[in-house]
């Protein structure tokens, strides 16, 4: 098949391959039931993105000339009347921009699976289940609609309700942190939160200075609101900050994210000289600071570290806060502290995405909170995640010895970051575990370049039970040793 398409054009190139296409067809150079090379193989002989293949085929496929059979290959057919009509439907791909046809689903898909029946998911980040008795959430919503009885609907002010924004001030006045319920924009969960800022700040072309590995969720944010990622390496002490003065005079960004307490994914802890230090840059460059902080309150043996936002007296850092670690799972509350410019520009905002922010959240952590409950819960969780740290940590360490994986005990959070031995890849122990009923995230999901992270997988002990743990960590065990066998023998 001899298609030639000229980059200079203004024709797009999806364009010219399926207009080359269809010309071989009518003429009948291609004939019914012949074979097309693959999105791939058509993507490299023609120096294109593999996106712009499968656009020109996906039009091809609506105007009924080319047929895929079981999503395996392409084959030209012929297209079919109807009433006196060639179907044209709506290409509906050819119309997703390339950023989300090119989405990695592979993060969120292994997410979910914390949700499935007869799967251990060692994938989540949620909450444990055990410490929120049904008949306990029960009796505190009863307590909260016969509160409200009056109240015809059910609706929330766009920045989130007053009086759980006022008992939010009282709880992070606890944590170092000063603010007014006017500085205080509620949402579902912190990776909403940072993409509202992302969207309000971030133009085509800014730059984000950013740790890696992070989560998804963010780098995602970044790239789909048009920014450039600077990604900076991490250590025991979290991001390395002792040279960024160079990088943030040439490259100029507009803003510094940083996960400080028992980072998603590696469990490390922003050092207390650290903190400073990205405070110091902040003041000094007037680079905004956006600093995610939900595990903070999952310390073990080690004491909590004050915050750079409770440190800030130049009103630079938005702070973020998520209780998905410490509420109910599915609870989904959050909120983020920053100036009062920046507060009533996200609740504008509010205003048009979402219209109302979610009611029974909201009225259960403030009864939780104004009850005492929550503050004994916080105790609990501490409790129970400690054990479970260390129940799936036993396993780690004895693999350690035997195999060769490395793994630091976390001082708090819910994530463990193992390092694979030499010459195995996360992507395939994923495979031969989830066979046997075992998920977890493989590293390279947190690398905004993907190709890195392969020799490392992340594990999560908050929400499967200590039961669940045991008998994951048995599978995931014996896999991971008959795995090295078989690199052994190679």
């Amino acid at each position: 098949m001899n298609i030639k398409i000229n980059k200079n054009e203004k024709v797009p190139l999806y364009l010219q391959i399926y207009e080359q296409i269809k010309s071989m067809i009518f003429a009948g150079t291609l004939v019914n039931g012949s074979k097309l090379p693959s999105e791939r193989q058509m993507a490299e002989n023609l120096g294109v993105h593999r996106n712009t293949v499968k656009r020109a085929y996906s039009e091809l496929r609506d105007d009924d000339l080319i047929s895929s059979y079981q999503g395996q290959y392409y084959y030209v057919s012929f297209g079919t009347m109807y009433y006196g009509m060639i179907k044209r439907p709506v290409n509906w791909e050819a119309l997703i921009k390339d950023d989300y046809l090119s989405f990695d689903s592979h993060f969120d898909e292994l997410f979910n699976k914390s949700y499935e029946e007869d799967i251990i998911s060692f994938g989540g980040g949620v909450a444990a289940r055990e410490l929120y008795p049904h008949e306990e959430i029960a009796t505190v919503f009863e307590k909260v609609l016969a509160k409200r009885k009056d109240e015809a609907y059910f609706y929330t002010p766009y920045q989130g309700d007053r009086e759980l924004r006022s008992e939010i001030s009282s709880f992070i006045s606890k944590k170092g942190i000063i603010a007014k319920p006017a500085n205080i924009q509620l949402f579902t969960e912190n990776n909403q939160a940072f993409d509202f800022i992302m969207t309000l700040i971030l133009n085509p072309g800014d730059k984000v200075i950013v740790p890696e590995a992070l989560s998804p969720d963010i780098y995602r944010a970044v790239q789909f609101a048009g920014g450039q990622l600077l990604t900076i390496p991490m250590d025991e002490n979290g991001m390395i900050c002792e040279n960024l003065s160079a990088l943030i005079e040439k490259e100029k960004p507009k803003l510094i994210y940083v996960d400080s307490s028992f980072n998603n994914p590696t469990g490390v802890v922003l050092s207390m000289e650290r903190r400073k230090l990205l405070l110091e840059l902040s003041y000094k460059y007037r680079i905004p600071i956006i600093e995610e902080d939900e595990g903070s309150e999952l310390y073990y043996e080690m004491d909590s570290i004050p915050s750079i936002k409770s440190m800030d007296t130049g009103n630079n850092v938005i702070y973020m806060y998520s209780f998905s670690l410490t509420m109910m799972p599915g609870a989904g509350i959050s909120f983020l502290i920053a100036d009062t410019s920046v507060v009533k520009r996200l609740s504008e905002m509010v205003s048009m995405k979402i219209v109302s922010l979610d009611w029974v959240p909201q009225m259960l952590l403030l009864e939780y909170m104004k009850e005492g409950l929550f503050y004994e819960r916080l105790q609990g969780f501490r409790s129970i995640y400690s054990k479970k740290r260390d129940l799936m940590y036993d396993y780690l360490e004895k693999l350690a010895a035997d195999v060769g994986i490395k793994c630091r005990r976390p001082d708090g959070g819910v994530y463990m970051w193992v390092k694979l031995p030499a010459g195995m890849d996360g992507r395939e122990l994923l495979k031969e575990v989830q066979k046997a009923g075992v998920t977890f995230i493989p590293g390279y999901a947190f690398y905004p370049q993907s190709h890195l992270g392969n020799d490392h997988i992340r594990l999560n002990y908050s929400y499967p039970t200590a039961q669940e743990i045991e008998d994951g960590m048995v599978i995931l065990d014996r896999i991971i040793r008959q795995t090295q066998q078989k690199i052994q023998k190679k």
